[in-house]
């Protein structure tokens, strides 16, 4: 550890942080464009082989930037797209974007620095940053939007500019290091660990946007959530969010462990997708009519009704059932797909029964603040499991590649071991740290003796 991130962790001051030097490399987790057509048409493309670690150069800091000392990370699914190159590589969007020149071209490498979560310690500030300083504790936000683009100032999502933090630009969050935006920024919760905080701004913000926001499906008391993948890191927030505004949440979870766990985190109601025929595969839109009668029966005999907003970020393999199981003038509202990207649903069904569909993305930074603001309240808390070390990111990555992972799986970056990072220990003693980690279960997967990840050296 260099003597900059040292001081960080210690908690030094501004002053003593700005006497500290910038490092030339740091500690990251990459992906190298040579390997971007390692897996060809393997059947099981193993992220594990493709993920590296190792040092890469510091790059340099723009006026609306930030240098943060990375204490924690976590993994989502776009580090598993990413590592697999699916569905195109990375490395095209670097290439698109530095074609805007200046200080976008430093994002064209032939290495990126993957991560779109971090919770760290702000080291170095560019000269025309105003709202924030040395050693401010700060969560990150995935988006990473030019606020010189007009649409930006109606909504930071739909500015043509706007990317993904360390998926579509480079510097992410899986490192010693990131730079980022300083819009990217809000405080770090006070009662919560480095990687308590990590595992919250982009699932947690995004399930906001989707759910509780003007742009999404704006939930209000009462109403009857379908919520897919109920355990995952997406899910889990949305499941809460949806208690907490005064909702019904029915998750739909794929094993009984994940049933205990979404339990734990207080679901109304709890469906294991076996239990109605669906299994892992994706149906064929008659099969998909067939599985949502059956779903929808279950709803009602459990609720009494069916839901007024469908929760999917499934995709190929739940879309047509959303859509037909949402009740008349409903509202299914999606963010991704993970089980593929052509969607295919019976069109009857929405247009004749007044249904809507909202394609949502990320959240802005407006949203981010209010989101962040219920988890400062114990209002939201974190979706960890999980929490590996920097250097078993490959391993981390696998588990959410196949599945196996409930919630959010954390990484350690600079911080040495878990529970470090509170700054409120009296609020989180009020809180109660039980309470805080609903879904921590010694049963998890846990880091254990894993196979040596890739480790380089310095890269350009």
């Amino acid at each position: 550890m260099d003597a900059l991130a040292e001081a960080a962790l210690a908690g030094a001051s501004p002053d003593e942080l700005i006497r500290e030097d910038v490092p030339g490399e740091y500690l990251a987790a990459y992906l190298h464009a040579e390997d971007a057509g390692m897996f060809g048409d393997a059947p099981d493309k193993d992220v594990r082989r493709s993920l590296r670690i190792g040092r890469v150069p510091m790059p340099e800091l723009a006026p609306d930037e930030a240098l943060v000392a990375v204490m924690a990370s976590s993994v989502n699914y776009n580090t598993v797209w990413s590592a697999t190159f699916e569905p195109l590589p990375t490395f095209d969007f670097l290439r698109r974007f530095s074609r805007q020149g200046g200080y976008a071209a430093r994002h064209d490498r032939p290495h990126h620095v993957l991560g779109s979560d971090g919770a760290g310690v702000i080291v170095r500030v560019g000269t025309g940053v105003r709202h924030w300083r040395l050693g401010d504790h700060v969560v990150i936000s995935p988006s990473y939007v030019d606020d010189q683009e007009p649409a930006t100032h109606a909504d930071g999502m739909l500015g043509r500019e706007q990317r993904v933090w360390g998926f579509e630009t480079n510097f992410g969050g899986l490192a010693h290091y990131a730079v980022v935006r300083v819009n990217q920024l809000v405080p770090k919760p006070t009662h919560l660990t480095w990687e308590e905080a990590a595992s919250v701004p982009l699932c947690a913000s995004t399930a906001y946007r989707m759910l509780v926001s003007d742009r999404g499906a704006r939930i209000k008391q009462g109403d009857v959530v379908l919520i897919w993948g109920a355990t995952g890191g997406l899910g889990s927030y949305a499941v809460q969010l949806v208690k907490a505004g005064g909702g019904i949440p029915v998750g739909v979870v794929g094993s009984e462990d994940k049933a205990r766990a979404l339990r734990r985190l207080g679901c109304d109601v709890v469906i294991n997708r076996n239990d109605i025929g669906l299994g892992d595969r994706v149906p064929s839109p008659d099969e998909a009519i067939a599985l949502g009668k059956q779903l929808g029966r279950r709803i009602r005999d459990e609720v009494g009704e069916d839901p007024h907003v469908v929760f999917d970020y499934i995709g190929a393999a739940t879309f047509g059932i959303s859509v037909f199981v949402v009740r008349k003038g409903g509202t299914v509202v999606t963010c991704g797909s993970s089980t593929g990207y052509q969607h295919q649903y019976d069109n009857r069904y929405l247009w004749m029964n007044l249904k809507r569909i909202i394609g949502s993305h990320a959240a802005n930074w407006q949203e981010l603040q209010e989101c962040n603001r219920l988890v400062q309240l114990g209002k939201l808390v974190p979706a960890l499991s999980t929490v590996y070390p920097l250097d078993e990111i490959g391993e981390a990555a696998r588990l959410v590649q196949n599945n196996r992972h409930i919630g959010k799986v954390g990484v350690l970056c600079l911080a040495p071991h878990t529970g470090l990072g509170v700054t409120d220990p009296v609020l989180r003693a009020r809180f109660g740290a039980d309470r805080l980690n609903p879904l921590r279960d010694p049963a998890l997967p846990a880091p254990s003796a894993r196979p040596t990840p890739v480790v380089a050296g310095p890269t350009g």
